[in-house]
């Protein structure tokens, strides 16, 4: 983790809401089932445990043992849920009265699994604060299987007093920086983030639909100009004389000429305009981009990509005003396809990041206007167009004077409904060409586009299957906290024995995105922490911006005081699934923090709001911070007294219980 070191006195609380959130509903990681067998409920207090809430998992181990399911594994994770993150001091009477009873029911440990030699290794460490000598107690720590030994170390770091817990806490912060980063942390944190992806769609093609307008004119002057034209050729052969009838068959093959190249150019023509059109930009409808709707945030990803995705050597203006148009033709496109689907923008934001990167791609290789290109009438169309006019024109002046000299009336006739025919019947012809013509080149581009776009989102999907764990994330988290904390000793030039307690608030921080499993507490993005020290001197408060996705974190305040200046500690809304903790100093102002969020919005089938904020509350360590800076505003520095005094009694009955084991 890379700590900034900047630092200051300002008293901001200002939140900027959530800008995204994701429940994954297809990762069921904490979900027990009332018929749930011991093992299976065990096994889920221990998911629980290693997401670094205690409270429910010391529920859960304490359920599948009171079914009778007891092993030395079972007993190991039993003893780590009680004293998770705490001293033995810290206990309050009733945990310390439960350890008392969990020891006294440990059969002699005999054996040298490697449960059985994490579950030794814990009571000695509890032993260890009365017992001398206890340098040897490391020894068998560091002997411990590698899961028995970062379990000890995750959750015990606290545990001892005096030089022992100094040892204790640096392999502690030596395993939380090795496991900070691991397991690819840099490169997969983020997917955590990431709602599913919406599937690839593309907008349905239009089917060929003719005005029936167009097809009556067509059949109408087909069928009369095939009649005057038949007409023509019977008074042409009736001349008697050979140029003539070769002269309209020279017209009659320049008009076939004419109306095979010129439907032709009219698709190509047509064609380019409409894909000309699409890259004029469009006024955004006032309903369509007010904050919070679907078009909105459509349109904030596409400022976002296009924003980022400059090609290269192009200024941004410039690749601004040339893309305006087609931005806006494609975000319709988004827009129109996946409106009507319970959809967020988050969903398509992998279709939008592929529309983008496709138009830098085919702007740096210059084919962006390529269409213009492909659609551009070719020389062989005009000139066989050209070639048919000639034809028939030509032809012409030598059949019309013979078919009238024949036939006054009736050639005259022919001639005028042939020209009416010819000059009415192609255009109806002609679009309707054009609308099965496109219809084709349509479904054509539909089929490419969907190819494309289907592979952009399996590559996508590829990403996303190394989406962490909620307990990675809970890891990574507690990693980065046991980092923070001896940073912050550090800086106070405080060794670990010389801290009565540490305890943390942790809430959401600045333009956060949060995401959780089913049934699991809220994760962030980015956090804002406030680190209490305890120390003889009084409380050290530190405020620190961490952005967990990034891996950094920076110090925005640092507060000295003493014991008697905290005024009141209080959390609102304890009646409610979403509490805020609020500290008041003597003459100072509040300090408020958002502790936990609702998840009431969100819900997923079979999930309870009451039950995910007391996932949450345990999750953020609140209860513990409560314990300590409660007992700090009622009792001041007497607290720590009364603290040590109320448990001695208690430990010493505890110790005797243990040596007992251990001997």
């Amino acid at each position: 983790m890379t700590t900034a070191t900047h630092a200051n006195v300002a008293h901001d609380n200002a939140h900027v809401g959530v800008q995204a959130e994701v429940v994954h509903g297809d990762v069921v990681s904490y979900q027990v089932l009332p018929d749930d067998p011991p093992e299976v409920r065990f096994r889920q207090g221990v998911r629980y445990l290693d997401a670094r809430m205690p409270a429910k998992a010391r529920e859960l181990i304490e359920e599948a043992v009171s079914h009778g399911y007891e092993t030395d594994e079972v007993l190991f994770h039993r003893l780590l849920a009680l004293l998770s993150g705490r001293t033995l001091r810290q206990l309050s009477n009733e945990d310390l009265t439960h350890l008392n009873a969990v020891c006294n029911d440990i059969p002699q440990l005999a054996g040298n699994g490697a449960w059985t030699a994490g579950v030794r290794v814990i009571l000695r460490l509890v032993h260890s604060i009365t017992a001398t000598g206890t340098e040897l107690v490391l020894k068998e720590l560091d002997g411990l299987g590698r899961i028995q030994r970062n379990k000890i170390l995750d959750h015990l770091g606290l545990l001892l007093e005096g030089p022992l817990e100094d040892q204790l806490w640096r392999r502690s912060v030596e395993q939380a920086r090795t496991d900070q980063v691991a397991r690819d942390r840099k490169n997969r944190s983020w997917i955590f983030f990431e709602p599913r992806p919406a599937h690839p769609r593309v907008r349905p093609t239009r089917p060929a639909s003719p005005a029936m307008s167009d097809w009556l004119r067509c059949v109408l002057c087909g069928a009369l100009f095939a009649i005057a034209v038949s007409g023509l050729g019977l008074l042409a052969v009736r001349a008697g004389e050979p140029m003539p009838v070769l002269a309209f068959l020279v017209a009659l093959a320049g008009t076939a000429a004419v109306m095979f190249y010129g439907a032709d150019w009219y698709f190509r023509a047509r064609w380019l305009r409409g894909k000309n059109e699409q890259l004029v930009p469009r006024p955004t409808q006032s309903a369509e981009s007010r904050p919070g709707r679907f078009a909105h945030d459509v349109d904030r990803l596409f400022d976002r990509y296009f924003g980022r995705y400059l090609p290269a050597d192009t200024e941004r203006s410039a690749w601004l005003a040339g893309t305006a148009g087609i931005r806006r033709h494609l975000r319709d496109e988004v827009v129109e396809i996946y409106r009507e689907q319970r959809i967020t923008a988050e969903q398509v934001g992998w279709l939008i990041r592929h529309l983008v990167g496709d138009v830098r791609s085919r702007w740096e290789h210059g084919t962006l206007m390529a269409h213009r290109e492909q659609l551009r009438t070719p020389i062989t169309v005009v000139a066989g167009c050209g070639t048919g006019l000639v034809a028939v024109v030509a032809g012409s002046v030598l059949v019309v004077p013979a078919a009238v000299i024949q036939a006054p009336v009736s050639g005259a006739l022919c001639v005028v409904l042939a020209v009416v025919c010819a000059a009415a019947g192609p255009s109806a012809l002609f679009r309707i060409v054009f609308e099965y013509r496109r219809a084709r080149a349509d479904e054509a581009e539909r089929r490419e586009q969907f190819a494309a776009r289907s592979a952009a989102y399996e590559r996508w999907l590829d990403k996303l299957s190394r989406k962490p764990s909620d307990t990675e994330i809970a890891s990574w988290l507690e990693c980065d906290r046991r980092i923070l904390v001896d940073e912050t000793m550090r800086h106070y030039r405080l060794r670990p024995s010389q801290v009565i307690a540490h305890a943390f608030i942790e809430a959401p921080g600045r333009s956060y995105r949060r995401a959780r499993v089913t049934g699991g507490p809220w994760r962030y993005s980015r956090y804002r922490l406030l680190l209490f020290l305890l120390t003889d001197d009084g409380v050290r408060q530190v405020d620190i911006d961490l952005d967990f996705v990034g891996g950094t974190a920076g110090l925005t305040q640092r507060l000295n005081y003493r014991f008697d200046a905290v005024a009141a500690v209080r959390i609102h809304g304890l009646a409610q699934p979403q509490q805020t903790f609020e500290l008041i100093l003597v003459n100072g102002e509040p300090i408020s923090v958002r502790a936990t969020e609702s998840s009431a919005e969100s819900l997923q089938p079979g999930e309870d709001p009451w039950t995910l904020s007391a996932v949450a509350v345990d999750a953020s360590g609140l209860p513990h911070t409560l314990n300590v800076l409660e007992g700090i505003a009622a009792e001041g520095k007497e607290w720590i007294k009364h603290q040590h005094r109320r448990a001695d009694d208690r430990l010493a009955d505890l110790h005797a219980t243990v040596r007992n084991l251990i001997d």
